[in-house]
């Protein structure tokens, strides 16, 4: 059985290869990253094709809160929010404990304003920043989206400034054959359309923006079992194209350990519960009535927190006032509609749900709030301060409580191709391909090598800032070539 992503020599197709189609540049996946690039290269006055693999354009971005974190940008400056690329980069190396590609971080930090305002100014796209509250690892208000404050809202206004634009989208088009010559330049790429036919378009340069492996259940056995028996909660087309075309093409892969999770899937509706009412007070108990982590410390590797609980499970739990806040939230009031919200009037009802000790669960309920921590009460009361102080409380949760039930889930993956600050493949020797580019998914991004290195927006941040790398990189290159 041959393999579905291959790597074949030019010289096999003969005279076949007079008939195939040609475009400049060549872009695999149309998902944030893939129409960055394309939207980019237009501007750049370069014709790029745009190979989906599937009928419609969603993929990882529709899925995702659809919030690109971002410094110093027209919307920044907007909203009177002081910032600035430096303070993101320590941001984003901070969370990772220092393990981010360094070269990564500095040019996806500078680049993705560039991107968001180009998106904006040439290509209507309309950006406000969240200001109600901090993700978790970030020091400033840097979060943007789109009206719709959700993913497929982002979708939909890439799409629609594509079409505007007129850039040449192919749905039905899986793309499964690099095809290259005799000096490892890529040439041509294959893509399976629905009826099985292959076809053949000729290309200048190709930019991989298909995503990463969350998908394929042996390449997550292989490089996060942490994470190999949560539910995936990603899109299906992130079947790890990229990773299976390395090996062919003898390219490195790096911090192929990192992913990001989220510890707040609603495990009956099947949908995303905002880490807002986290961030701004709520907790998380476990089917003991007990907290069992820092719930500040980011929702990526609360996955691993909640799936290390009894059955995998556990119950976010929230008063009148956080639920407000999450109902700013499109998914949130969708995953409300569907029963996943649980209204308890008192404590006691609230561990009936639960099923727990009501006993344990107000003494979980009744910890400290920050500022009482280091009273001599609190420490006589609980003794165990290091513990206390990881899991302290913001505010009072006051009566009537709600309690959604959720798990951790794997949304996307972080690690792949080895790329340099131009988002230019590079070889086994560290060496560049000539005219192969990777960007979002398909590459390595800025979260370092584990679960704890997601700083809340990254995937986003390597997509877009990687989509314009990309496509500057390859019109410069286009341009000195004809010239």
């Amino acid at each position: 059985m041959s393999k579905l992503y291959q790597v074949r020599r030019f010289h096999e197709f003969g005279d076949s290869s007079r008939e195939w189609s040609n475009f400049a540049v060549v872009i695999i996946g149309s998902g944030a990253c893939g129409l960055t690039a394309a939207l980019m290269l237009k501007d750049l006055g370069v014709e790029a094709l745009v190979l989906e693999r599937d009928g419609a354009s969603s993929g990882s971005t529709a899925l995702s809160s659809g919030f690109v974190p971002a410094a110093q940008t027209l919307a920044q400056k907007r909203a009177g929010i002081k910032d600035s690329i430096d303070a993101f980069a320590a941001d984003v190396q901070a969370k990772a404990h220092g393990t981010a590609a360094a070269h990564l971080v500095q040019a996806y930090c500078q680049a993705v304003p560039k991107a968001i305002d180009a998106l904006e100014m040439n290509h209507g796209v309309e950006w406000h920043v969240l200001d109600q509250f901090l993700y978790p690892g970030h020091s400033q208000y840097r979060m943007h989206a789109v009206r719709e404050k959700t993913g497929e809202g982002l979708m939909s206004s890439l799409l629609n400034a594509a079409e505007r634009a007129g850039v040449t989208l192919l749905h039905n088009a899986h793309a499964q054959e690099l095809v290259l010559d005799s000096s490892d330049n890529i040439v041509a790429v294959g893509f399976r359309r629905p009826d099985d036919s292959m076809e053949y378009v000729q290309t200048q340069a190709l930019i991989l923006a298909c995503n990463g492996f969350g998908a394929n259940e042996q390449l997550v056995r292989e490089y996060l079992p942490a994470i190999a028996n949560a539910f995936y909660a990603g899109h299906h087309g992130n079947d790890g194209a990229a990773v299976m075309w390395s090996k062919d093409l003898g390219v490195s892969l790096m911090d192929m350990g990192a992913y990001q999770g989220h510890g707040s899937w609603a495990i009956a509706q099947g949908s995303l519960i905002t880490w807002a009412i986290m961030m701004q007070g709520g907790v998380q108990l476990n089917s003991r009535g007990e907290r069992f982590h820092n719930e500040t410390l980011g929702y990526s590797e609360a996955a691993v927190e909640v799936l290390s609980q009894p059955d995998g499970q556990a119950w976010a739990v929230i008063d009148t006032e956080l639920l407000s806040l999450a109902q700013g939230f499109p998914d949130f009031v969708q995953a409300q509609k569907l029963g996943a919200v649980k209204r308890c009037e008192d404590i006691a009802q609230l561990a009936k749900l639960i099923s727990c000790d009501p006993d344990v669960l107000a003494k979980t309920l009744s910890w400290p709030l920050s500022d009482e921590i280091d009273s001599p009460e609190s420490q006589a009361k609980e003794g165990d301060l290091g513990a206390l102080r990881t899991r302290v409380f913001k505010r009072r949760l006051t009566p009537p409580l709600y309690a959604i039930h959720v798990t951790g889930a794997l949304f996307h993956t972080q690690g792949g191709l080895n790329i340099d600050e131009h988002c230019r493949v590079l070889n086994a020797s560290a060496q560049p391909f000539k005219n192969l580019w990777a960007a979002g998914g398909a590459a390595r991004g800025v979260s370092g090598n584990a679960v704890w290195g997601y700083l809340s927006g990254n995937g986003l941040l390597s997509a877009l800032a990687g989509g314009f790398i990309a496509a500057q990189s390859v019109a410069q290159q286009i341009e000195s070539k004809n010239s």
